[in-house]
This record gives C-alpha cells, structure tokens and sequence, in this order.
C-alpha cells in the first residue's frame, strides 16, 4: 500500500495487482454520502442546503466520488415478487477446482436470475443469491445453468423473508 497525492492504492487478494485508488474521504463527502445512501434520489440542491455548500460544490464532489469508485451506481430497489419472483435462494458452491473461480463467474453472470456472487472464507468458496419464480423454478436453474458452474457441489438455502435491508453506515458525518 502506498499514497499518491489523496489516493491509497490496494492490491486485489486474488491478482496481487493494484486495485482502483480509495479515496480519503472527507466530512463533507461522508455527508453526502449519507444523504444519497437514504435516498438516491435527494436533489443536489436540497444536500448542498443541508451542507452549507453550493449546488456546483455537491455537483463536483459526486462526480469525484463516482469516478474513484466510492459511488458505484444508483440503484432501484424493485420488489422481486412483483415481477413473479417469488422464491429467494442463497446457494453455497464448493468448487470442484478453485482456480476455475473465473469460469465459474463467467457462467453464473450469464444466468439472469442470480443478482449477487461473492467470494467468501469458511465453508463455501462462493455465495451466491439469486430469485426464481418458484420452487419449482429453482429446481429448473439448480438442475439446469447452475448444474454446470464450478464442477463441486452446492448447498441451497431458501429465504422465507427479507426482514431488513439498509445501506453500509457512513459514519462520521456531521
């Protein structure tokens, strides 16, 4: 790790290479953040009300916070079920070879249905969510696209209810 000007730069675990710069964030930035992880939708000029700064200066500072990667995108949220989505899985995958992980993700980006996939320590070498319309759906994807990824066994885990969701806390934000 070493800094350039406002900037750490990290190496990814996996590659050993270096990763996007992270961004020192600041109060005014935490701020911001805090007000668009509430609502993505707050207008700019009602965050700069609430920051005591220009309209030009949250305008400037968002565009920074995007371009680092510290802003990633905005998002949506869209109730799965009403788009026929009614069942909600977690699937552990155990790798047959854990070098083929870049397949494996390869292959599970082109299934629609699974929205997150996650390298993880302990049990599973991957997490992975994904929504189906049914059980009996599940069953079509765990017997059909997801039979061929990684080459190991999988264990499934339906999710009755979502209780929560919330954005990462911000923290420090005055």
């Amino acid at each position: 790790m070493f800094c350039l000007e406002k900037f750490i730069y990290l190496q990814d675990i996996r590659t050993n290479k270096a990763t996007m710069p992270k961004l020192q964030l600041d109060s005014l930035d935490r701020k911001i953040l805090q007000m668009l992880s509430l609502n993505a939708r707050t207008p700019f000029l009602e965050i700069a009300r609430e920051c005591n700064v220009s309209g030009a200066a949250v305008h400037q500072r968002i565009q920074k916070l995007t371009s680092s990667g510290v802003i990633r995108g905005f998002e949506s949220l869209i109730a799965p079920s009403a788009l026929g989505y009614e069942t909600c899985a977690y699937m552990g995958f155990f790798l047959g070879d854990p070098t083929d992980y870049d397949n494996a993700i390869e292959k599970l980006h082109r299934i629609p249905e699974v929205v997150e996939v996650h390298f993880t320590t302990g049990k599973y070498d991957m997490l992975v969510k994904l929504y189906a319309r049914n059980n009996t759906h599940l069953l079509e994807l765990i017997h059909g696209p997801l039979q061929s990824v990684g080459g190991g066994r999988t264990e499934t885990l339906i999710s009755f209810k979502e209780e929560f969701r919330r954005p990462v806390p911000v923290g420090d934000a005055e």
